[in-house]
């Protein structure tokens, strides 16, 4: 299974800073020990065309150049430094990669990645550029090229805070599915519309989260056919994240991992996820959660490889 990283390109954040940077090298680590089936591959960084599929030229370049505002860093909540651009480029270039593999392999992965609170002219809550919306807009591109019809990309996004940049930048668009499980009352605080919001209580536990989840993929089934599935899997709605508010078990997230790569092999969707969020209390479970992710990836993508060709 191919999982592409950029880990080597640190971002250097102050003391204290809240954002647990250190949360990709330490999968990274794991996934070379524990996952013999892992093909780990360094990531290329997106080129400007490929960015400016989802964003703003002024804003791609104000972002390479450093001249944007004190004020939009802030709402990205990182320093500006050239580091940060090239490693906001390489996330977006690992996911990119995924979606390739996955075209050919059934299942890839991102070890980061799941930006979606980025917005086609700024950024926001950790998020520079928004990497599923670019890697669906190039993977049409590149489909559009020997494929008869548009190729149509569900975004199912699982991580515990509204995609809000992702659905801003689809909404409108009959050929992207933006599907939002998130809690109700989390970050973002003014949320923009998904074609499927799905909104949760603080508290939420595993049997009122997955009776949600198979109601939302029901309803992506009823409304949408897609040839891709971009999923973000975000270990945030796990019970010891402190930004998260839900309370999942281990057993509810594996579940839910569990339900969303079946659901794809089910119906012979190629899919590429990202790990997108997670704020443990302590990162060691946090790197559990998507540790556990991956162990279900890896089940699913072995049986892609039994599919005849």
């Amino acid at each position: 299974m191919q999982v592409f990283y950029a880990t080597q390109f640190v971002l250097a954040l102050p003391a204290g800073h809240r954002f647990p940077m250190a949360k990709y090298q330490l999968l990274r680590d794991r996934l070379a020990l524990e996952r013999p089936e892992v093909r780990l591959l360094q990531a290329e960084p997106a080129s400007d065309g490929e960015l400016a599929l989802a964003h703003t030229p002024a804003y791609i370049e104000a972002i390479g150049s450093g001249s944007v505002t004190d004020q939009a860093m802030r709402e990205i909540g990182f320093p500006w430094s050239e580091a940060m651009g090239d490693r906001a480029r390489r996330s977006v270039g690992a996911t990119v990669a995924a979606c390739r593999a996955a075209f050919n392999e059934g299942v890839a992965a991102n070890i980061a990645g799941g930006t979606h609170h980025a917005y086609a002219g700024k950024g926001g809550g950790f998020c520079v550029f928004n990497d599923a919306a670019v890697a669906a807009r190039l993977m049409q591109a590149e489909w559009g090229r020997s494929g008869p019809a548009p190729l149509k990309v569900a975004l199912v996004d699982l991580d515990v805070h509204q995609g809000n940049g992702t659905a801003r930048i689809f909404q409108g668009d009959s050929t992207v599915f933006t599907l939002s499980m998130h809690g109700q009352k989390n970050f973002p605080f003014r949320k923009e519309a998904s074609d499927l919001d799905v909104e949760l209580p603080d508290g939420c536990r595993d049997e009122e989260y997955l009776q949600a989840l198979e109601l939302a993929l029901a309803e992506l089934e009823r409304r949408f056919e897609p040839g891709l599935v971009i999923y973000l899997a975000g270990a945030d709605p796990h019970e010891g994240d402190r930004l998260g508010r839900l309370k999942l078990s281990w057993d509810g997230l594996e579940a839910r991992d569990r339900r969303v790569f079946d659901w794809a092999f089910q119906r012979r969707i190629p899919l590429a996820f990202a790990m997108a969020g997670g704020y443990g209390l302590r990162i060691e479970d946090t790197v559990q959660a998507q540790i556990n992710t991956f162990g279900v990836a890896a089940q699913y993508w072995r049986r892609w490889q039994n599919q005849p060709r």
